[in-house]
């Protein structure tokens, strides 16, 4: 029989058991109401002052700070900490939520070692209209109000930004007017297959942008920016001016020269008024400048009209009525051969190239269309490459779509599409160096014939000789090609060897890094 006293120890151990751990479990609990207590306590030991911010003026118009207050408020980390937060979803992707401050309630927040607390004050309790109401020590006001305020602002509007919908903007021909529908396309910044020193550096200057209204308001300049992309087609242009509408949340305005006349529109109006009717934070995009450029008609005396007009439309007075744009023009041909008058900066800022795909920017393909980071193949693939070939991004792509169940199958379709195409510079060249033996041979009968000789027995003899060595020219081809297009490899000579040789014992030079036991002498 157990003793009394041992049984009312055990309850007892059990019962300070049990309410250690409810201690210890509520600790955070307890901090929580400690912490309002001391909040509580120093409000009514501190003088405050409140500040209300309705969300409708006296005539009945919306106050553009209410707006910004709340979506401010809205991020605040200690928003969580609130008795009553309504929760939210965008709808716009699966889990984006976000929080409102509940009617009735308060979030706290610190700036400049101030201690500020926000209250959303409920329609009922303000005489029907929604307000909030900022609280803040009397002796931090002055100190602390207004620069807060200008960083509430600031704060929101990036928010907004971030959170706003791109749209594109097109324009039809006749008379053109924008029509806009949503843009969606996925592209970032970090899925561009481009160099990433390159990558960063374009990177940094949208953000210097973003933040550099006071900077280019104390240089006394238009806040704009006009970048350059060039390079051959299905380098990754217009998909890097998809990124960069995504990176800095700006809708695009999409301008297509060709469907402003120029014969009725010799001062640009149409023009002009395209650019009037865009709006802050936008891309405006101009693509084929070069094909705008060529051909127009260049007078005797100066500048043709079409490049005049485009000139005044890319930093004339009426590009400078409106702020925070970005101005993008895309070519196909090198800037090289450009109008040193397009080119220069304040027309055209930033110029970025891009090139057709070398390996580096393969391998970056490769990890985001096959997750690969490394390959048996890739080996095979950087000799490709080594021997000077190029392929665009976009036909790597388009491989690595088709070809996406099986990554090993994917990279060889690429070494063979490489290949395909040596194997058509070696037939270029071929051909090239055939009409140029040929015209060399043309003229030699011409000069001995002029020179007096027999031209009948030139002509032969001449005819003679280079059959003989044509058929062997040919056969070196024939043989080199042959073996191009097994893809075999024999001895350590690869296929691009064998290509090599062909080409240049067409043209009349020694086989390059090829066995005598491949193409003979």
């Amino acid at each position: 029989m157990i003793p009394a006293v041992s049984l009312t120890s055990l309850a007892m151990s059990v019962v300070g058991g049990v309410v250690l751990l409810r201690i210890a479990l509520s600790l955070k609990s307890l901090l929580f109401w400690l912490g309002r207590w001391w909040r509580w306590a120093e409000q009514r030991t501190q003088a405050y002052q409140s500040f209300e911010i309705p969300r409708y003026g006296e005539k009945g118009q919306e106050n553009p700070l209410y707006r910004r207050v709340a979506t401010y408020v809205a991020a605040l980390p200690t928003l969580e900490d609130s008795a009553a937060v309504t929760l939210f979803s965008s709808g716009r992707k699966p889990n984006d939520f976000f929080l409102l401050l509940g009617p009735g309630h308060s979030a706290v927040d610190s700036f400049l070692g101030a201690r500020v607390a926000w209250t959303n004050a409920p329609a009922a309790a303000s005489g029907g209209a929604p307000r909030f109401v900022l609280r803040l020590r009397r002796q931090d006001r002055t100190r602390v109000l207004r620069p807060y305020l200008q960083h509430v602002e600031s704060v929101a509007d990036d928010l907004e930004l971030r959170r706003r919908d791109v749209r594109l903007h097109i324009c039809s021909g006749g008379n053109p007017r924008w029509r806009s529908l949503p843009f969606t396309h996925p592209a970032t910044i970090d899925t561009m297959a481009m160099d990433e020193d390159l990558k960063m550096r374009v990177r940094a200057d949208m953000e210097s942008f973003l933040k550099g209204r006071d900077y280019y308001h104390r240089l006394g300049r238009v806040w704009r920016r006009s970048y350059l992309l060039y390079g051959p087609p299905g380098t990754g242009k217009s998909t890097f001016v998809a990124a960069m509408a995504k990176f800095l949340c700006y809708d695009i305005y999409d301008v297509d020269l060709s469907h402003v006349s120029a014969a009725g529109d010799a001062d640009g109006a149409d023009l002009k008024g395209l650019l009037l009717s865009t709006t802050p934070r936008s891309i405006i995009l101009v693509e084929d400048l070069d094909r705008h450029l060529k051909g127009k008609g260049v007078g005797e005396e100066g500048e043709s009209l079409q490049l005049t007009r485009i000139l005044n439309f890319m930093d004339g007075i009426f590009s400078c009525c409106g702020e925070e744009r970005v101005m993008v023009f895309t070519m196909n041909s090198d800037a090289g051969g450009m109008e040193p008058a397009v080119l220069r900066p304040g027309r055209l800022d930033v110029h970025i190239h891009f090139p057709l795909c070398d390996f580096a920017a393969f391998k970056t393909l490769a990890s985001s269309y096959l997750g690969l980071k490394d390959h048996k193949l890739y080996q095979q693939v950087e000799e490709v490459f080594q021997s000077g070939v190029r392929i665009s991004p976009a036909e790597v792509g388009e491989i690595m779509i088709a070809n996406r169940a099986s990554p090993s199958r994917a990279l060889k379709s690429v070494i063979n599409t490489l290949q395909q195409q040596t194997a058509s510079a070696v037939v270029r060249t071929s051909s090239a160096g055939r009409r140029l033996s040929e015209s060399g041979s043309g003229r030699r009968c011409e000069d001995s014939a002029t020179a007096g000789g027999d031209p009948s027995n030139v002509g032969v003899g001449g005819a003679a000789m280079g059959f003989g060595k044509e058929s062997i020219k040919e056969f070196k081809k024939l043989y080199g090609m042959i073996k191009l297009r097994s893809g075999s490899k024999k001895d350590g000579a690869t296929t691009l060897e064998l290509a090599a040789a062909a080409a240049g014992a067409d043209a009349g030079a020694p086989p390059v890094k090829v066995d005598k036991d491949y193409i003979p002498n």
